[in-house]
């Protein structure tokens, strides 16, 4: 699988979450720190799983 569809999946993801957060009524400190959270874990799985092998 390649970076860019987990960045595209990941950003779906995000989006989803904010949304749903702000949905709840959720302080937007909270969705953001929450957001940064996912993106960070987020963009290490995916470099991890794409990185070729040595």
């Amino acid at each position: 699988m390649s970076f860019a569809l987990f960045l595209i999946g990941l950003t779906l993801v995000v989006i989803g979450i904010a949304w749903a957060m702000v949905t709840a009524g959720i302080p937007t400190l909270y969705i953001g720190i929450t957001c940064l959270i996912v993106l960070g874990a987020g963009i290490m799985a995916a470099v991890s799983k794409t990185r070729t092998k040595d």
